[in-house]
């Protein structure tokens, strides 16, 4: 075994494009391990773990670059570094016609681009706040990839922007698309006249993907930042999303993604609203508000706040009969292969808002339910490696991620979960999610159907048969390609469904 490590002093990335980074060196043959990291502590402490420090990797510091990489030998360590820098590199995008330019500042940024409006900022959270305020100094739009940014900081940001006419997307906003153009971790899908603005990252993804598919079109989606519509922000940048759509001239429909936002803030947003001239659509996870007027409607799921969207949009939706009777029958199949002590779920979630609303659906279907992201006491996870009965498990949180990358990005780490839940003798189902699109792994369901095969055959050698049931958000458009990425779980048995309350309701039908 070759191990060696290179710095690379004053050579900021941002940690999206290294993690990314980190699971392509992994994929080349011969590689062991591979960590692409800024010199960081948290990112120090990740190679001490690993056994991969060196004297060089404990003195570098926060703005140099750590490549470290272990192989069978000299040749295939080499061979990964040339890769590595090449990647590191990006000279020219994918049409090989512009070339990219690295500014250190924001400053420095705007004489290479003096038209620009919009900032994305990724760097460490202590930075962040400083760095978008700047930006808003400058007049520009920003979007908040950073997290780490504390509540006063997000408060202070948002008053600013709002003042200035601007949008503060984030703290820790991972989805975006202005003028249908994907920032960071969005889909591929058509241009329309449905705008949305989220609190969620994976809901924004889930509902712009449905409305794909249900042949509608995206003008603008802005996210807000998660906390953006509890008590402490008042919903700053929600209403100001908003007031944008409402100006916009591609936008004639608005959908809203959230959680239950403050009472307080709730009453606020639908007051602004009342003042837009716009067909709108309200989806707040598990609020469950039913009274639909001409102008305003409401939806309990992110495939129905889609479904209404769209209508709303004007589009005519028709049902495939075919493929629902395709569904039953394997569904039926799925029932007839469990034991009777086959009656537990797991779910394994790389999306937090995908987690939320398959526990809004399971909970008076299966039973008693847990999870690490429940919010009543009763179904609070105490313990993410020991439990029992049903659980749903949001893979992306910290306590999952610290030191390593996001199972969007790198799936691994919940590949060894799914190993591990086959174990357990009285699992019947596994549920699990696929996010396609710009941020996310470059093959998702092929480096997840090398686990799901362990599994099964894990599962297969103690005389048990285990169903799993997903959910890929992506469009045909996105560049992993749906149609591949669903083919290579089908040819392992995986059902899938056309979205993420179907697969819950899947995984409920086959364990009732």
């Amino acid at each position: 075994m070759y191990s060696k490590t290179l710095i690379k002093k004053d050579s900021y990335y941002d940690s999206v494009t290294l993690m990314s980074l980190s699971n392509k060196i992994l994929e080349i043959d011969g590689v062991e391990d591979a960590v692409v990291s800024m010199g960081t502590a948290m990112n120090k402490d990740l190679l001490n773990n690993i056994e991969m420090a060196t004297a060089e990797s404990e003195a570098a510091e926060e703005n140099d670059l750590i490549i470290a990489i272990k192989a069978e030998d000299e040749a295939k360590y080499k061979a990964a570094l040339e890769k590595a820098e090449e990647l590191l590199a990006n000279k020219e995008d994918k049409e090989g016609e512009k070339k990219e330019v690295k500014a250190k500042t924001i400053n420095s940024a705007l004489k290479e681009f003096p038209e620009a409006n919009l900032a994305v900022i990724s760097v460490p959270g202590q930075y962040a706040a400083r760095e978008a305020k700047i930006a808003l100094n400058k007049g520009l739009n920003v979007m908040l990839f950073s997290d780490n940014v504390s509540v006063e900081a997000e408060n202070e940001l948002k008053i600013m922007a709002a003042e200035k006419g601007l949008l503060l997307m984030g703290p820790d906003c991972g989805t975006a698309a202005i003028n249908n153009k994907g920032l960071c971790f969005a889909n591929k899908v058509k241009k329309g006249n449905i705008s949305l603005a989220a609190a969620s990252g994976t809901g924004l993804q889930e509902v712009m993907v449905q409305i794909d598919k249900l042949g509608g079109g995206v003008a603008q989606a802005i996210g807000t930042g998660g906390r953006d519509l509890k008590k402490d922000i008042g919903g700053k940048m929600m209403i100001q999303s908003i007031k944008a759509l409402a100006r916009d001239s591609q936008t004639e429909v608005i959908t809203l993604i959230s959680k239950p936002p403050a009472k307080e803030v709730e009453a606020k947003i639908l007051d602004i609203l009342a003042e837009v001239d716009k067909k709108v659509v309200i989806c707040f996870l598990e609020s469950e508000r039913e009274s639909d007027d001409s102008k305003i409607v409401f939806a309990n799921t992110l495939k129905e706040a889609a479904l209404k969207s769209v209508k709303a949009a004007g589009i005519t939706v028709e049902k495939g009969a075919e493929a629902d009777e395709k569904l039953k029958n394997e569904i039926k199949a799925a029932k007839s292969k469990l034991t009777q002590e086959q009656k537990y779920l797991r779910g394994l979630f790389g999306g937090g808002t995908l987690c939320a609303e398959a526990l809004y659906i399971l909970r008076d279907k299966v039973g008693q339910i847990k999870s690490n992201i429940a919010k009543n006491a009763e179904e609070k996870l105490d313990d993410i490696n020991n439990y029992q009965g049903n659980v749903l498990l949001d893979m992306g949180e910290d306590e999952f991620t610290v030191g390593k990358p996001h199972p969007m990005i790198e799936p691994s780490l919940r590949n060894e979960r799914i190993i591990r839940e086959a174990e357990d003798p009285e699992v019947g189902v596994i549920l699990l999610d696929i996010e396609l699109g710009f941020g996310s792994h470059s093959d998702p369901a092929g480096v997840t159907v090398k686990a799901i095969k362990e599994a099964k055959e894990n599962a297969a050698g103690k005389n048990r048969k285990l169903i799993f049931v997903g959910y890929i958000c992506g469009t045909e458009s996105d560049y992993q390609n749906y149609s591949q990425q669903a083919k290579k779980l089908r040819e392992v048995g995986v059902i899938l469904a056309d979205n993420n309350v179907q697969a819950a309701e899947i995984a409920a039908e086959i364990l009732a």
